[in-house]
């Protein structure tokens, strides 16, 4: 299996988490190791996120929001949608929304 895991989100949409995007996000290299802690509240912004941000310039890409209350930052995940399915590009923790 070459997932981490497959959820349905908050659109009706299956949005998986492969092994080799898991490994980009919390590698060293990317700067945000951190996000190990985090597995359990990027599904969350998926299921119930607080905020869907489509991406300004291309309608196959969205941007998740879910507020952290422990940290006062958002979670963002970023995902791509193809073939009416979507998986994570990346996921990490920002201090503001970025809108369209």
């Amino acid at each position: 299996m070459n997932n981490v895991f497959e959820i349905v989100d908050k659109t009706g949409r299956k949005i998986r988490l492969t092994k080799e995007r898991w490994k980009h996000i919390t590698s060293p290299e990317f700067l945000h190791p951190y996000m190990t802690n985090y597995l359990e509240e990027i599904k969350q912004s998926l299921t119930k996120p607080d905020i869907i941000i489509p991406h300004k310039y291309n309608d196959m890409k969205a941007n998740y929001y879910k507020f952290i209350k422990d940290r006062k930052q958002y979670l963002l995940v970023a995902v791509n949608y193809l073939n009416g399915e979507g998986f994570i590009n990346t996921s990490f923790i920002t201090s503001k929304i970025k809108k369209r």
